[in-house]
């Protein structure tokens, strides 16, 4: 029961971080702030403690874990034995190359054909009216916010006819949840990486990206408040899109943008752990060094260091004093090796019993899922660069205090998810 009051006095704490940092502390409008963390304290309890929530968000799980499972079909004939999963016979084990980035490919059609029927766009809609009425928000970054609750840097599209026209804060609240939230298509390969070790880790990943959308957009608007008048402040904005001309074509257009996501992980997995490798080699000669000159047993790596950095927040959050040296170090290095190295990293401590409790596990689960790192930092800044060369100068001023309201909205939400989580919670089951 202590670490449930843990996590709640963990808000408070994170949200004292932010307006320590803030640009304007007499400008944070606490109005928005309170609503966004009562969406979210609402939204969690639905899902952890409401009967109802639980067993939506229970077949939700059951779905996408289907789906996932419809996915490999595509992917088992193209590369045959090399993409059959672990568990099956003949599998030659986890492969994330053949058995979950070909996952991407489907769930970026799938998502295609989700817009082409018009679905999407209706829900996207509903989240943004609910985002600009309640949190009192512009309906250009009120858009933006609840797009990214369901496609990654692509959200962009949807307010380009704003973005050249968009205060310091609204681009700030861009880029913060863009990099605090998660695209659909991406969510399926942290299923696959997880789904052995953790069941129900689809439900709460569609859980994680709903609640940080308004995470993202509490941070955003404490670190960096808004100044200026918006241009679209109190409107409704229509989403900005290309619908595909037909059934087809929206299958097409999704798989190769998948392809050019897989690229994109891919690339950023070898050329950062690559040299994550080379900076832990530089630290260890250093780092033995020091260690023979002052009888110190230490192990010196980025991982170990950002670990110390975050273990005071991995205990805001509410996780139990055994597992939070382990969370810690897994949270550190999403922030340079990108979420995929760390919900592989929580995986690999689930099945090592590294991580003991369920509780610790499920609020690392919510903690990662965002892009919240510096190579997503880069990407989004490009993106949207791209679409509004005149907000270059802007984007590269707020781009670092967009990444550091995009961690704290991540680990904002774990403390969401840590006040509700517990035995009594049919999602908390293994």
């Amino acid at each position: 029961m202590i670490y449930h009051f843990i996590s709640a006095f963990g808000i408070l704490c994170l949200t004292g971080v932010a307006w320590l940092f803030s640009t304007n502390r007499k400008k944070i409008s606490w109005k928005t702030v309170g609503w966004g963390v009562l969406l979210q304290l609402l939204f969690a309890l639905f899902v952890f403690r409401i009967p109802a929530g639980t067993k939506l968000f229970l077949v939700l799980n059951d779905i996408v874990v289907k789906v996932i499972e419809a996915s490999t079909a595509g992917s088992q004939f193209v590369f045959g034995m090399l993409a059959l999963p672990p568990g099956v016979k003949g599998s030659p084990g986890f492969i994330l190359a053949f058995q979950a980035l070909p996952t991407i490919i489907f769930f970026s059609a799938l998502i295609s054909l989700l817009y082409f029927l018009r679905i999407m766009p209706l829900l996207i809609r509903g989240f943004a009216s609910l985002f600009s009425r309640v949190l009192v928000l512009s309906g250009a970054e009120s858009l933006s916010a609840a797009s990214n609750i369901f496609v990654g840097v692509e959200s962009s599209f949807t307010v380009q006819p704003h973005l050249s026209k968009m205060t310091s804060s609204e681009l700030c609240t861009v880029l913060t949840a863009g990099m605090a939230t998660v695209a659909s298509n991406v969510l399926a390969l942290y299923v696959f990486t997880l789904r052995e070790q953790f069941p129900a880790i689809a439900g709460h990943l569609i859980s994680a990206s709903i609640i940080s959308a308004p995470a993202a957009i509490v941070m955003s608007k404490i670190l960096l408040p808004e100044e200026d008048a918006p241009e679209t402040f109190g409107k409704q904005v229509a989403i900005h899109y290309e619908r595909p001309s037909n059934f087809f074509e929206a299958i097409i257009n999704g798989a190769n943008n998948g392809v050019k996501v897989i690229v994109g992980v891919a690339a950023l997995l070898i050329a950062v752990l690559g040299l994550i490798a080379l900076v832990d080699m530089f630290l260890g000669v250093v780092g033995g060094w020091v260690n023979r000159m002052f009888s110190l047993d230490v192990v010196w790596s980025l991982k170990s260091i950002l670990g110390m950095f975050f273990y005071p927040f991995t205990l805001a959050l509410g996780v139990p004093l055994d597992d939070a040296g382990t969370v810690a170090q897994i949270i550190g290095e999403r922030t340079i090796a990108t979420e995929v190295a760390g919900y592989q990293s929580l995986a690999a401590a689930i099945a090592d019993k590294n991580i003991i409790h369920p509780r610790s596990i499920i609020i690392t689960t919510y903690a990662l899922c965002g892009f919240a790192h510096f190579a997503s930092m880069a990407i989004f800044i490009g993106g949207i660069a791209a679409l509004a060369p005149g907000q270059k100068k802007t984007l590269s001023t707020v781009g670092f205090r967009a990444l550091c309201a995009a961690t704290l909205a991540c680990l904002l939400t774990a403390c969401t998810a840590g006040i509700f989580a517990g035995d009594a919670s049919l999602l908390t089951r293994f």
